[in-house]
């Protein structure tokens, strides 16, 4: 859970010059936690992804690297996964003259893998069969989002399911799982074919499938874009005695172009197109609302990023990695799970790229090899501990920091962030300050030349598909790497400091041993 209230702020400092940023932690400080909310879940897109071997590599090293609970994927129902079939017996009879079944073999496929990694699934009870289906509404490659045609059938299906997972891997497994009901059903037109009111009925639908298959389990919604639809979703099903377990909603900083009817909490100037701040005022905004309204469950940032553009060239940058190290800074305590959309280019919405930097969602390419967005999670997990209070480093919100312990370990995570994104980069000189006699100073750094593979696949002439030797050589220079240098350390009587660049947009961690 989220640690209630922010921490303190030491005194401010006088203004830096703008071309030092000073990073003053208060060593000696109460402390308030800084948790690994953002990798707790992550996202594969669609379930249909886990059945292929490179996903599940990819999920293998996101395990490794990230240690990921849970695996999210939409389109646990859809035809492709086979969930609701005609037996194949029936193959000389016509279609319709029998009922279909329940079957669970590809999803259970998909479930022994995680099981086999060490990851559970979120059950996500998402989109129709077609043969449910009351109309012929899809989004990605066939999957129908419309409603299902007979509530009642899709109660039973929910539940059987369920009851089947319960009987093949044990109550003590499946109540460690979370439930979701659809995804961003406030996208009309999209992914769901009706309306609120009617949205409302499938969630109650729902609801009664998963808890009369066991009343434990953890149902999750409204699912929805933007933070939208919260408090209508929690009156009503207040009201029909159907509430949920935990709440579910997405952002995309980006998500201002639309107008969203979005919670927020910030100033005009961060709600407007292109604003740097709006994502992170939605989710203020929104734990601000909860707060008001007394809600003491879990909160799921379940999907969120910086831009929901299927192709946008940014997100093989280290744009996308100050992002992402921005929002974590400064609103990761507001929730309980930030998972961020997605994990890789193996993946089909807007069509499914050929080329292995495609501007695409993933933090991962195709041949799974670590984008900077991706460098940024490795660095939040490392600098996950105890947070100490810090003066403000940038009163506009474009540049700061987190620091914390973790035994003897100190670590500083810096970012900084353009006010408007161009192709220009800067640096700027960094003093942190440690405690006097801290030692085995070593940094990481996200930026044109640190942990941004892209650059070198240019350099190889930007091939559409990569040979095997090409793979190879790009994931040998595809690791997390400290270096011992490349700063200067000057050590005082009281204090130890550590002079260092960081460009705009970039991220560092600096790890020292007191």
């Amino acid at each position: 859970m989220r640690s209630e209230g922010r921490p303190f702020l030491s005194p401010p400092l006088a203004p830096a010059p703008p071309h030092l940023m000073n990073i003053r932690p208060d060593w000696t400080s109460a402390t308030t936690p800084f948790d690994a909310t953002w990798s707790r879940m992550m996202n594969a897109d669609q379930f249909q992804w886990m059945v292929r071997a490179d996903m599940l590599e990819q999920l293998a090293m996101v395990k490794e690297d990230l240690d990921v609970e849970y695996i999210r994927g939409c389109g646990m129902f859809d035809d492709k996964m086979k969930a609701w079939t005609q037996d194949p017996r029936d193959f000389r009879l016509p279609g319709d003259q029998r009922p279909r079944y329940l079957n669970f073999q590809v999803i259970d496929y998909v479930f022994d893998r995680l099981q086999a990694l060490g990851i559970r699934p979120l059950y996500t009870t998402s989109f129709t069969p077609s043969a449910m289906a009351s109309g012929s509404l899809e989004i990605w490659q066939h999957s129908n989002t419309t409603q299902p045609k007979d509530l009642k059938q899709w109660t039973q299906f929910v539940r059987d399911g369920i009851l089947h997972e319960l009987s093949h891997r044990g109550l003590e497994e499946v109540s460690s799982w979370y439930f979701e009901c659809w995804n961003e059903a406030n996208l009309s037109g999209c992914f769901y074919g009706g309306t609120q009111a009617e949205w409302f009925e499938l969630w109650a639908a729902t609801y009664e499938g998963v808890k009369a298959a066991c009343p434990d389990l953890r149902l999750g919604g409204p699912s929805t874009a933007r933070g939208e639809w919260i408090e209508e979703f929690l009156d009503w099903t207040g009201e029909r005695g159907c509430p949920p377990d935990y709440l579910i909603s997405h952002f995309y900083n980006n998500d201002s172009e639309a107008e969203p009817l979005s919670p927020f909490d910030g100033p005009a100037s961060h709600k407007v197109k292109d604003s740097p701040h709006f994502g992170a005022g939605v989710v203020r905004g929104t734990r601000k609302m909860l707060d008001a309204r007394g809600f003491q469950g879990e909160v799921h940032w379940n999907e969120w990023g910086r831009s929901w553009f299927p192709a946008d060239p940014a997100k093989e940058t280290p744009l996308e990695a100050a992002y992402v190290a921005k929002t974590m800074c400064e609103v990761s305590q507001e929730a309980d799970i930030f998972a961020f959309w997605c994990i890789s280019d193996i993946y089909d919405q807007a069509g499914y790229g050929r080329e292995e930097f495609q501007g695409n969602y993933g933090m991962l390419s195709l041949h799974g090899l670590r984008k900077p967005a991706y460098f940024a999670h490795m660095l939040l997990n490392q600098a996950a501990g105890e947070r100490v209070e810090l003066a403000e480093v940038d009163p506009e919100g474009l540049e700061g920091a987190v620091a914390t312990r973790k035994g003897d370990q100190l670590s500083v995570l810096a970012y900084r962030y353009p006010a408007q994104v161009t192709d220009e980069v800067n640096s700027k000189e960094i003093c942190i300050s440690l405690p006097a006699g801290t030692d085995q100073i070593r940094v990481a750094r996200i930026d044109r030349k640190h942990h941004n593979i892209k650059p070198l696949w240019d350099e190889m002439g930007a091939p559409a598909i990569l040979r095997v030797s090409e793979a190879e050589e790009l994931r040998a220079q595809n690791q997390l790497e400290f270096e011992h240098r490349g700063f200067q350390v000057e050590h005082k009587a009281d204090e130890t400091l550590i002079r260092l660049t960081l460009e705009n947009p970039g991220v560092l961690l600096l790890h020292a041993e007191q």
